[in-house]
């Protein structure tokens, strides 16, 4: 089946789901393969106790694990939700073909869930974010990078 609005209806249907069961927020999420879903996903934040437990970001774990890979290529993305920094960053790392969504960030941000912080906190330059970042031991950590860039049996992604 080819259809974006089955698709979408699927993503929303989890959006309801996750929220009237109260384990995170209205969010929902499907992967697509070649015209049918490989993943489910929805938001988990609060019954994980894990930040990171978007909608899209469990879609994207389970994804990769039914294609035992680390990209999703020859894959949709289908979100009830136009993706926040976090999930947006991750869908690009999976590298899918589309990214199909619903409701904005404006729509999010009107129910309290505004990334625009975010946002600006990425434009920001480090001594004037919100949360302090001091950068230390770079002599060290640079070594790892070094032996990388020489590592003959390197996979990259």
């Amino acid at each position: 089946m080819n259809d974006s609005r089955f698709f979408m209806r699927e993503a929303i249907r989890l959006s309801f789901e996750t929220m009237r069961s109260n384990t995170g927020g209205p969010f929902g999420c499907v992967v697509v393969k070649d015209g049918k879903i490989i993943a489910h996903g929805f938001n988990k934040v609060v019954s994980t106790n894990d930040p990171t437990a978007h909608a899209e970001v469990v879609a994207i774990r389970e994804a990769c694990k039914a294609l035992n890979d680390f990209q999703l290529a020859g894959c949709e993305i289908y979100t009830s939700c136009e993706p926040c920094p976090m999930c947006l960053s991750a869908i690009y790392w999976a590298r899918p073909d589309k990214i199909y969504f619903a409701n904005t960030k404006e729509d999010a941000a009107k129910i309290n869930f505004d990334d625009a912080f975010i946002y600006e906190e990425i434009k920001a330059s480090l001594p004037d974010r919100k949360i302090p970042v001091e950068q230390i031991l770079h002599d060290e950590a640079i070594e790892a990078f070094r032996e990388w860039e020489r590592k003959s049996d390197k996979i990259s992604y």
